[in-house]
């Protein structure tokens, strides 16, 4: 018999949904959309509603499209609970960004909740017998835990770069919107506008988008002078050529 587990359970503005079934002791369960700051919590309601009977859990990731630091935690929830119940637990079929952001902070992405990889990290060779058995295991911990801290910057910054580009894409594309209906140019003539406005102007692409966007306001501010020069020298290139 099929039932199911936390049919819909959704964290901050639907940014992840989790739909699962339990059928006899195993329960299937399919997150869609991204794993950020809530998930966790998420993630932890859905379990502690999954009958005492389960003694395997199955999570699909193909829908997860987008994932931050916060799908550490995730990870973490679900690692907790598979000590704390003493069953299997498989998180499977990691895709685009999200896998990137797990081989970033060094995760098996077929077993991430394996931890991070250690291989090669013991510094004892086979010749080591005489040696001070107190200080291996100390330094291998310090070595894996600074690459760990490494990753996880470099993964940050991955992360960050990724939350910019998606903030500034609206704004860029209502900019390119209003150069085409202005000055009846092509969507690409419009994206080669903006950005030859920004090198011009030495203005980060977002802030060009930005002013343009708001000077098409009802009474919006006109671009500062030194951009609004460069945006006409981009325009007349663009019209020449």
């Amino acid at each position: 018999m099929t039932s199911a587990a936390s049919p819909h359970l959704t964290g901050g503005l639907n940014t992840l949904v989790i739909r699962g079934r339990v059928d006899a002791d195993r329960a299937e369960l399919t997150p869609r959309g991204e794993l950020v700051h809530g998930c966790a919590d998420v993630l932890a309601r859905t379990l502690d509603e999954l009958p005492p009977g389960v003694t395997r859990v199955e999570l699909d990731m193909a829908d997860v499209h987008f994932m931050d630091t916060a799908g550490l935690q995730f990870l973490d929830v679900l690692g907790d609970f598979r000590r704390r119940r003493s069953l299997t637990v498989t998180v499977t079929n990691w895709n685009g960004q999200p896998r990137r952001i797990l081989e970033l902070a060094g995760l098996d992405t077929a077993d991430p909740l394996a931890g991070p990889d250690t291989q090669g990290a013991d510094t004892k060779g086979p010749d080591s017998h005489g040696a001070d058995d107190t200080q291996g295991p100390a330094l291998t911990t310090s070595a894996v835990a600074l690459e760990r801290a490494e990753r996880l910057h470099v993964l940050q910054e991955e992360v960050a770069q990724l939350r910019q580009a998606i903030a500034s894409r609206p704004v860029i594309d209502q900019a390119r919107g209003i150069l085409m209906a202005t000055h009846g140019c092509t969507s690409e003539q419009a994206w080669h506008i903006l950005r030859e406005t920004s090198q011009l102007s030495n203005t980060k692409l977002r802030d060009v988008a930005a002013a343009v966007t708001a000077s098409a306001e009802a009474d919006g501010p006109a671009p500062p002078a030194a951009l609004r020069t460069a945006l006409q020298t981009a325009i007349a290139r663009r019209r020449k050529g």
